[in-house]
């Protein structure tokens, strides 16, 4: 037992500290200052741990840039009924979420309207929800 709980130590330590990093969403996006995008989705990635939607948005001069919105932990997405196949390409969704600190075209999706069903996704707190505002 005694050479066991160092080792014991070292993993509990690590793994805390990869619990804690995973969790910093504020260090990588600023909830803070919202921000609300429109486009079309050309890719929903439902993976672990986080999904992410890939997305076309045409700016204000005409030019389209591809954007990448992160959304809450896939185990918490499941709970709520969400499916790889909620989300489509050409799907037309609005988007509002913090932007990415480090990089331009990223946002942490607090909130995705999807315009021809109603459907609405929201992050509040800390769990998500999706309802249909039709």
């Amino acid at each position: 037992m005694a050479r066991l709980l160092p080792s014991l130590t070292a993993g509990v330590l690590v793994l805390g500290a990869t619990i804690d990093a995973h969790h910093a969403i504020s260090a990588i996006y600023d909830n803070s200052k919202p921000m609300t995008v429109r486009g079309t989705v050309t890719e929903f990635q439902f993976i672990n741990p986080h999904p992410f939607v890939m997305m076309e948005v045409v700016d204000e001069r005409g030019r389209a840039q591809t954007w990448q919105l992160e959304m809450d932990n896939r185990f918490e997405l499941v709970a709520i009924g969400m499916t790889a196949d909620s989300i489509k390409r050409g799907d037309h969704v609005v988007v509002t979420g913090g932007p990415a600190r480090s990089r331009s075209n990223g946002l942490y999706v607090l909130r995705l309207d999807r315009e021809s069903d109603g459907l609405r996704y929201e992050q509040i707190g800390a769990s998500p929800r999706i309802t249909r505002i039709r």
